[in-house]
């Protein structure tokens, strides 16, 4: 089939390469413009482009669609289909219904549930045992389309968004492989959504990230493990008379202590409003990840030091 693919992160790729691989004619790739990124500010290709132009793929990098020459452009490309992963932009009407067989999106949840920017994060921020990935037809409201395929995935329960990430990332693209195949054959069939059911994924705010000591144990371990590796769940610790940020990247549930913030012990357990957790990853400011034992021998937090 002719197909537009149309994605920006690297939650994108493995769908681009699961198309090339199956046989289908990628007559274009749409992506998120190049932007500044890293300490010297220097204009930073997405991964979708890089990967598309190692393939040889002609890539788009409008800065929306809805100019008419834009419009134009696309309807040029006579696709069967567009799939769309983490593309980044509203798709107007009149680019919905340019491929001869409509746009079709792949997206990190079980619909209705977590429509929305950070399915992945909030699913594990919520304590959801079980997420899963669609591939659902577009339509103009967000993320509302009918359903066509879906895959249920458990969550672990020390599971990080990173990981979770990961293997949706190779769900989806195999669930696309699947729908195009079907809708080649005439056999894709897809069900309305029900707004019964429905929550929204909400794009992560900063004000999220700090860590509260106060909130139950479960919550504070859901919230490190949903805001890991990107942005990362924070606290604060004194160093040499200055305050340094540090994220808490992986933690496991453990007995609690009566003072939320607390340190319980020389293995980085924290007390929490009930419960507690026990850090085993972070990350200082300027530095990599190390596990907890390496924390400690450059940073002392002995036991009864009270975290703000």
């Amino acid at each position: 089939m002719r197909i537009i693919f149309m994605g920006t992160p690297n939650f994108a790729v493995p769908t681009l390469g699961a198309l090339l691989d199956a046989g289908h004619h990628i007559v274009g790739v749409y992506t998120q413009p190049p932007r500044a990124a890293g300490r010297g500010r220097g204009q930073r290709k997405s991964p979708v482009q890089l990967f598309a132009e190692t393939k040889g793929l002609p890539v788009n990098t409008p800065l929306n669609l809805r100019g008419a020459e834009e419009q134009s452009r696309f309807k040029g490309f006579n696709a069967d289909a567009a799939t769309v992963v983490a593309y980044g932009l509203i798709l107007p009407k009149s680019i919905l219904e340019a491929p001869r067989f409509g746009c079709f999106n792949v997206h990190a949840s079980l619909l209705p549930r977590w429509r929305g920017a950070a399915p992945i994060q909030r699913a594990i921020m919520a304590g959801d045992a079980e997420t899963g990935v669609a591939v659902m037809r577009i339509e103009e409201g967000l993320d509302t389309g009918a359903v066509c395929l879906a895959e249920r995935e458990p969550i672990g329960p020390d599971e990080t968004a990173g990981e979770l990430h990961d293997r949706l990332a190779e769900a989806g693209a195999v669930l696309m492989v699947r729908a195009l195949d079907d809708l080649a054959k005439g056999s894709l069939a897809c069900w309305a959504q029900h707004d019964e059911g429905a929550t929204y994924a909400a794009k992560i705010e900063p004000k999220e990230t700090r860590i509260d000591w106060s909130k139950p144990a479960a919550d504070v371990h859901n919230q490190i493990r949903g805001l890991s590796p990107y942005p990362g769940a924070w606290f604060e610790v004194e160093l040499g008379g200055k305050r340094e940020r540090v994220r808490a990247l992986r933690s496991t549930l453990a007995e609690g202590g009566r003072i939320p913030g607390t340190v319980l012990d020389d293995r980085l357990t924290i007390a929490c409003g009930n419960g507690a957790v026990r850090f085993t990853e972070l990350q200082r400011a300027g530095k990599r990840a190390m596990s907890a034992d390496e924390f400690l021998r450059g940073v002392k937090l002995r036991a009864g030091a009270v975290l703000d």
